[in-house]
């Protein structure tokens, strides 16, 4: 059985990057009646930062964890859990500030872990999480960042995203973006509309 792990990330009811990932879901769910669909909004679930009780756990003995360190420890685990079992992952990521929400970084912050998603290697990192899962990230944004523009070098979302979920072993991801969404009302609506042509074709 199929299982899909959505990760929202804006706290707004109207977010469009919300309701592009939304439609895909729906879609999913109804190409797999008998899939499983998690869901989790990092803005609303209240995502802990990493602080120092989390580092700490992250590296101490099993013996030697505190009652605290247990339950950050067991709270990471559980993220990690969610996603070693999803076959594909949907993330919902407004841009902010050219980059990326800080409720989805405290997420990746405890996700990314040595030893259960990543593994240092004299080779270098080595990634943990199995093969084949397939990557789904729906973005919007204020403005436009083609590549190979002067524009390009302002986009620190899609470039860290790619760096840091390939670091774990996910590196079949695709990305659909709204543009141009605080720019004019007809800007809006024609990177919106370019968006949701790109999604259609991801789930026909």
């Amino acid at each position: 059985m199929a299982t899909l792990l959505h990760i929202d990330s804006s706290p707004r009811a109207a977010s469009v990057s919300s309701r592009l990932a939304a439609v895909f879901v729906a879609k999913w769910q109804q190409q797999n009646p008998a899939g499983t669909v998690v869901d989790r909004n990092t803005s609303l679930d209240g995502i802990p930062y990493l602080d120092e009780v989390a580092i700490d756990a992250f590296f101490t003995p099993t013996a030697e964890l505190t009652a605290e360190q247990k339950r950050m420890l067991a709270y990471s685990d559980r993220l990690v859990d969610e996603l070693l079992a999803a076959d594909v992952l949907v993330l919902a990521v407004p841009m902010w500030n050219l980059s990326i929400p800080a409720s989805l970084k405290a997420w990746i912050d405890m996700i990314v872990r040595e030893g259960r998603t990543f593994a240092f290697t004299e080779a270098g990192v080595a990634p943990l999480v199995p093969p084949g899962k397939k990557v789904f990230v729906f973005s919007a944004r204020g403005g436009a960042y083609p590549w190979g523009s002067p524009l390009q070098t302002l986009d620190h979302q899609e470039p860290y995203l790619r760096t840091i979920l390939g670091v774990i072993g996910l590196t079949d991801v695709e990305f659909i973006h709204a543009e141009r969404q605080s720019e004019s009302s007809e800007a809006a609506a024609e990177g919106l509309a370019r968006a949701e042509r790109a999604l259609a074709q991801l789930v026909t």
